[in-house]
This record gives structure tokens, C-alpha cells and sequence, in this order.
């Protein structure tokens, strides 16, 4: 969840922060983080950045060697132990290890190798560490809500607000209690203050066996409820959280199971940020041949969505039912179908077969395929396979970053179709607008801002996003469509237009131009 209240923040950082509060009996009380408080207080602590003079005014002589290294240096021998792991976990590990005690350090960090690191705090690592997180598990970050809760949720948030980790963001786990941070790690890739974001997990069972008699496992050892027994936890967190934080305040669901996310959407109309966008082949875009496959029948794992079935279809793919004869194979729908781009997020991997990608590049020039599952060993193909099978012709993007592919007569860029593109700037826009609704057109307006950011040399080089490096700047311009497209629906509160067109101009300029070092995170 976040607050719209100091969420973007342009000062360099300088000495410690003094936390000033007043209550009605003692109107002016200042607290000063000093000693090993200081130290242990990952907002505040700066580890070997802190000078003689800071040290000396906040107790710190003795506790820390006598040498004063600077942030950029501290960097580059970070990078360097890191690099030293060899299994993707263990640098997992040492990442959120640095978050816990240096957070300034540890965004400087991320933010100037997001590409290196988003492998190992992101896709395809955090898998790994969500199937490990019992054994993995050091220090709680956020709220913990399970069914033991019920009836006292809002004190279970109002106790959040006196945690030294003040953060505001929603998060919910569909196979037991795992990580929560990873949305907060995204959305300051936007220039949004983590402190204002709270990572929350909903445990309300699992019913993976495994993980219930893992002596390691830390969640609620119980089957998974269901039905309105989960209904009512769900609308007590939702009537709490309006309660507690007001209408300003954002939520964001991530890994719930379809009919639950359908029917979160028809209860609360929230939406929820599942897919990122991609840009289209220019020479396609706008083609009569893609305006009718788009008429005709999406597949799915049990088959075309068609009319025969629609008695026992769910209710969100109804709406996509169209007459077209049964088709048992998923060649055979290809070939029928004739469709320019392939998405696969079944989970189940090696869907595209040869078969398949070879039948789309006989359809299509430049066949976009996109196998999206995660983790990698459960994406419908490599992309290797969809270069070789596609005689190098094929577009390429899975849910997962990879690296370039170079088979000796060529390089292959895959991308990366991941909400990591959308999320840190769609958020930003909604909290500088001050928006209380989202509705599509405003998620279809973070599209197209960021399909309007890929040139015609990302094109030829087989990119269907901009280089993530540039995400800073990639949010700074999707954020002001966002909020602009929020504007037009009436959806804000408090922001007169010319505030908050003087506000997005401001966030704009310092997302585009100052580096990270100067955000206090």
C-alpha cells in the first residue's frame, strides 16, 4: 500500500535525519538517531559514509573503523562480492542482507545495476527464494495478516505505522507465506520513497503438502480457505485499510489465483497490474489481418475459447467466445487462426513446439512469440528455440530477463515482457495525481507511453521495450500520462490542474536528470 503524502524525494542525502512529533500533552518532542539505534536503523544508517564530524555529533567514535569511504566506492566493492557468488540465491541473500542495514546503499546500488541485479532480487531468483523463504528467513519486513487476525485487522495496521520500516504497499501470496518486498524494490525504480510503502501478507493457508510439513516453513500450518471464510478476511483488510489510510491510500494485489482476482475486481473495481505492455511491429500495427484475428478465438491451455464451450467457460472468458469449429491441437489453432503474436502464461511449459513457432513464421514475417511462464524451466521455449525454429526471424520476449544471444552469424536481444516496465512509473502517476479510482484507460495509457519510448533501433534489434537501464527515465514519462489520463476521468481528489501539472513537471525533471544518489530512499 501507498501514501500520496512526501512519496518523491529529490535531496542528497547529508547527515542523519532527526524525527521530530508532537502530541497534545508534550507539543514538540525530537528524537535524534544516535549510537548503535543509528547503526541498526537501515533508513538512517550509512555505514563507512558517515565523516569524523557526524560521528562524533551521534556517538558513533569506536563503532565503526576509522576509514571514510565513499558510497561510490562502497559500490564498486559490493559489485565486486557479489559477483563472487556463483548460485543466484546466495546473491538474493547478500542483497536483501545490505537492505536490512544500509537501505540507501542498497537502492544507490540497484538503481545503477538495475539490469545486473533485477536478476537476482527479481525473476527469475525470487522464485527460488520464495520456494526457500522458511530457510532463507533473517528478519521480518512489513505486515503479517493470517486468519488468527480476523476481527482485529486494523490493529494489526496501526500497530504498522510504529514499525522502524514504514512502508505502504499490498501484497498477497497464493502458495504460502513468502516474500513481500519485492513491490516496494519495484516501485522506487519510479523515484517513489520506499518508507511510505507497506509490504502486507494475507496467509490463509496453502495446500502445498510440502510446504506443510517443511519444519522450516513459517506460515499458518492449515489447508487453504476458501470461499467465505476467505471472503470475509479479505473485506475486513479492505474496510481496515480504508479506515485507517483514507481513499489516498493505493493498493496493490499480486499473485492471486484467477477467480479470486475476478472477483476482487467485481467487488472493489481495483485494477490489477498482471501483464506489462508491449509495442507492436510498426509494419503490422494497424493491418486488416490483425484487426481480424483479433475477432477471432484466443487459446487457451484447454483449448480455443469458443461458443460450443461457453456453458463451462468461466465467466471472465465468455465475453471472448466466438463460433469457430473445435479444434483439438494447438498447431491446428495456429493454423486456422493465423495469429501475428503468441502469449503464453499457462505456466505449463513447452507449449510452443516446433511445430508451432514454425507454423507462425510460415503466417508471419516476424512472428512475435512471447512465452511468459515463470520461471524460465516452465516457459513455453526458449529462445533458442524460437530463433532456430523461426530461421532467426522471430521476435522474441519471456517473462524473465535474458541475456543476448549469440549464435556466431548473429546477436539476438530477447525482451523482457514483465510489469517491471509499468509498475514503477504507473504507481508514481497515480500517487502525484492524487487518484482515488483506476480504471483501464489509465493502465492503456502507461502502455502506450511506454510503446512510444521504443525506436526504430530497439525495433531492429529485435526489442520490443526500451533497454531497461533507462527505467528511471522510462517512468518519468509514463507517469504524467498516467496521472493525465487520470485527470480526464475525474478521478483525483485534492490536486487542482495547476498544481498538479506544476508537480509532474517538477517529478519529471528530477526523474530524468539527477542521478540516484541524490534520492533519499
Amino acid at each position: 500500500m501507498m501514501n500520496s503524502d512526501n512519496l518523491v524525494d529529490n535531496k542528497s542525502g547529508g547527515g542523519v535525519e532527526d524525527c521530530a512529533t508532537a502530541t497534545v500533552d508534550q507539543p514538540v518532542t525530537v528524537t535524534v538517531a544516535s549510537g548503535y539505534t543509528l547503526m541498526r536503523d537501515p533508513r538512517h544508517n550509512k555505514g563507512l559514509v558517515f565523516n569524523e564530524k557526524v560521528r562524533a555529533a551521534h556517538y558513533l567514535l569506536g563503532l565503526l573503523p576509522p576509514a571514510v569511504l565513499g558510497q561510490e566506492l562502497q559500490q564498486k566493492r559490493l559489485m565486486h562480492i557479489l559477483r563472487q557468488y556463483k548460485v543466484p540465491l546466495q546473491r538474493y541473500m547478500a542483497m536483501m542482507d545490505l537492505q536490512e542495514r544500509n537501505e540507501r546503499l542498497f537502492y544507490k546500488l540497484l538503481i545503477d545495476n538495475v539490469e545486473e541485479l533485477l536478476l537476482v532480487i527479481y525473476t527469475p531468483t525470487v522464485g527460488e527464494a520464495c520456494q526457500k523463504y522458511g530457510s532463507i528467513f533473517r528478519c521480518p519486513q512489513g505486515l503479517y495478516i493470517s486468519l488468527k487476525d480476523k476481527g482485529k485487522i486494523l490493529e494489526v495496521l496501526k500497530a504498522g505505522e510504529t514499525c522502524p520500516s514504514h512502508r505502504r504497499h499490498r501484497r498477497r501470496e497464493n502458495f504460502g507465506a513468502r516474500r513481500s518486498r519485492l513491490s516496494s524494490n519495484r516501485t522506487s525504480l519510479g523515484g517513489v520513497r520506499t518508507s511510505a510503502c507497506l509490504p502486507v501478507t494475507i496467509d490463509v493457508g496453502t495446500n502445498n503438502e510440502k510446504l506443510l510439513n517443511g519444519k522450516f516453513y513459517i506460515g499458518l500450518r492449515q489447508q487453504r480457505a476458501t470461499g467465505q471464510e476467505d471472503a470475509v478476511l479479505l473485506h475486513e483488510f479492505m474496510s481496515a485499510v480504508k479506515q485507517n489510510y483514507g481513499e489516498k491510500v493505493l493498493i496493490q494485489f499480486e499473485d492471486f489465483a484467477n477467480h479470486n482476482a475476478f472477483e476482487l475486481l467485481g467487488r472493489f473495481y481495483i485494477l490489477s497490474l498482471t501483464i506489462g505492455s508491449c509495442s507492436s511491429v510498426p509494419e503490422r500495427a494497424n493491418s486488416s489481418r490483425d484487426v481480424e484475428a483479433g475477432k477471432k478465438c484466443p487459446s487457451f491451455l484447454m483449448g480455443l475459447i469458443v461458443e460450443s464451450r461457453k456453458q463451462s467457460l468461466q465467466h471472465f472468458k465468455k465475453p471472448w467466445a466466438h463460433w469457430h469449429e473445435p479444434v483439438t491441437k494447438f498447431v491446428d489453432a495456429v493454423k486456422a487462426i493465423e495469429p501475428m503474436v503468441l502469449i503464453g502464461t499457462s505456466g505449463v511449459g513447452k507449449q510452443f513446439t516446433k511445430k508451432v513457432v514454425e507454423a507462425m513464421a510460415a503466417i508471419n514475417e516476424k512472428p512475435l512469440i512471447m512465452a511468459l511462464s515463470n520461471p524460465t524451466s516452465q516457459a513455453e521455449c526458449t529462445e533458442e528455440e524460437a530463433y532456430t525454429w523461426s530461421e532467426g526471424r522471430a521476435i522474441f520476449a519471456s517473462g524473465s530477463p535474458l541475456t543476448p544471444l549469440n549464435t556466431g552469424a548473429k546477436v539476438f536481444v530477447p525482451g523482457q515482457a514483465n510489469n517491471a516496465y509499468i509498475f514503477p512509473g504507473f504507481g508514481l502517476g497515480l500517487i502525484i495525481s492524487g487518484a482515488i479510482r483506476v480504471q483501464e484507460d489509465v493502465l492503456l495509457a502507461a502502455s502506450k507511453a511506454l510503446a512510444s519510448q521504443v525506436t526504430e533501433e530497439h525495433l531492429g534489434k529485435g526489442l520490443i521495450y526500451p533497454p531497461f537501464s533507462n527505467i528511471r527515465k522510462i517512468s518519468a514519462k509514463i507517469a504524467p500520462k498516467v496521472a493525465a489520463k487520470a485527470y480526464e476521468g475525474w478521478h483525483l481528489t485534492f490536486l487542482r490542474l495547476k498544481i498538479w501539472l506544476n508537480t509532474l513537471t517538477a517529478a519529471r525533471t528530477i526523474l530524468s536528470t539527477h542521478p540516484a544518489s541524490e534520492f533519499r530512499f
